[in-house]
Formats: structure tokens, C-alpha cells, sequence
């Protein structure tokens, strides 16, 4: 059995639950195979029913370059009226959230822990934080043990939550590909930037091979999110007013 992870307490506020068919649904053969049974959720859960919810995720130790690019995208999905969705893991995920907040955006983390936990330790505020003004779900029930086999499958649940997933930075063996490879499985969009391309290692282009749009820069990813992802009747004119956020 894989080593438990060390996880700070959180108390769960404004707390629902149902089936992810009930929350997410309805679902297609694929996409009914491999959805959790149940979601716990805390926060608002009519940010479910957004469009389009939009997954920005990438390494958990980005370079300069890329935890700009991680708050680029975040402030692009939320001026194109999207919902930033991420994993509340450090780095891109991070950068995502507190980026989709500082814009007066939304955002909905989709965690690997049960709503009463926190992992990494130093993001249980902002776990918190989410759950009060925004969102968070997760497939684990309070009390449940965290193994790193707990991210996995968040990741997949994550792909299933979103309507498209944008990778921002990812290393040759990052969880990041398990989302990817999951967007791809169950139909969803998959984003990535052109420089993953000239990496070392072959998943990227492999990705692309299989689908996976690729963007050159942020004003590319505006007009391959008004092509390929449903359009919001809560867009906001946020020009101007949205700092870059560091993870």
C-alpha cells in the first residue's frame, strides 16, 4: 500500500453531495464508465452548470516563464467568461486559482483529498477560501485516507468536470499527462502551448498526434476557445484589472 501523505485539517463549509450523474450529468457510455459514483462538494455549486469550466493545469514547479504563461491562460479563460478549474496543487494550480480570483473570475478546485484535508499543507487557506467564495469537489469522503494513487484519479475527475483542459508546462513524467490522456479518452478538449513541442520527451507530440490543439500564445487561446468551447452569458470586461499572481 502507498504511503499516506501529510495533510493539514480544514473544516468544510456551505457542504452538498450527490451522484457526479446528478451534478455532472447526463453522461455518454464513456463517460458513465469512468465518473465517480459520488461528488462531495463545498461552495457554490451552481458554478457546475457554467460554461465553459476550463482546467489549467500544469508542473507543481514551473519555470518563470511558465507560471506567467499559467496566469496568462487563467486571466484568458476568465475574460473569455469561463470558469478556471485546477487541482489546488502548488505551482500552475495555484498560480490558476489565486489568477481566476484576482480577475474577479470564478474557480473550482477538484482536490485529492476529502473536503476535510488539505494537501499540500501551506494551501489549506486557500482551500478554505474556495470553499467560501468559490468551489471545491472531490470524489473522497471526510475521513478518507490520501494516497499519491488519490491524484490519479482526481485527475481523470477533473477532465470529466471540464469542458476542456489547457496544459500550461508539464516534465517528461508529470501526473499533469494522466489529465491529458483522460481529456482525450472522454472527448473533451485538449490544449497545449507550442513550445511543449520541442521538449525532449515524446507525450506532447504524441498528444497532438491524438488531438490536442496547439496554441502559440494567449491571443491564439482566445480564438481556439471561441471556436472549440461553449460561450458564457457571464463574461465581464476585467481589461486592465487582473495582476499577475505568483504561485
Amino acid at each position: 500500500m502507498s504511503r499516506r501523505l501529510k495533510t493539514v485539517p480544514v473544516i468544510p463549509v456551505n457542504e452538498f453531495q450527490g451522484s457526479a450523474l446528478r451534478l455532472l450529468g447526463p453522461f455518454n457510455e464513456v463517460e458513465r464508465r469512468y465518473a465517480p459514483e459520488f461528488l462531495f462538494g463545498a461552495g457554490r455549486q451552481e458554478l457546475l452548470d457554467r460554461l465553459p469550466l476550463v482546467s489549467v493545469v500544469g508542473t507543481r514547479s514551473p519555470s518563470g516563464e511558465g507560471a506567467e504563461l499559467a496566469a496568462e491562460v487563467a486571466r484568458t479563460v476568465v475574460t473569455h467568461g469561463g470558469v478556471v478549474v485546477s487541482g489546488l496543487a502548488r505551482g500552475i494550480d495555484t498560480i490558476a486559482h489565486r489568477t481566476a480570483m484576482a480577475c474577479g473570475g470564478n474557480t473550482i478546485a477538484v482536490l485529492g483529498t476529502p473536503l476535510d484535508r488539505a494537501y499540500p499543507s501551506e494551501n489549506g487557506a486557500l482551500q478554505r477560501e474556495l470553499m467560501e467564495n468559490h468551489l471545491v469537489i472531490t470524489q473522497y469522503p471526510n475521513g478518507h485516507a490520501v494516497h499519491r494513487s488519490n491524484f490519479v484519479l482526481r485527475n481523470r475527475t477533473m477532465a470529466l468536470v471540464s469542458h476542456g483542459t489547457i496544459i500550461v508546462e508539464a516534465g517528461e513524467k508529470s501526473g499533469t499527462q494522466h489529465q491529458g490522456w483522460e481529456a482525450i479518452r472522454l472527448g473533451r478538449i485538449l490544449f497545449i502551448p507550442q513550445h511543449l513541442l520541442s521538449a525532449t520527451f515524446d507525450w506532447p507530440r504524441k498528444m497532438r498526434d491524438y488531438g490536442a490543439i496547439v496554441f502559440s500564445g494567449c491571443d491564439e487561446l482566445v480564438e481556439l476557445l471561441d471556436e472549440f468551447l461553449p460561450s458564457s452569458p457571464h463574461s465581464e470586461d476585467i481589461s486592465g484589472a487582473c495582476p499577475l499572481v505568483g504561485g
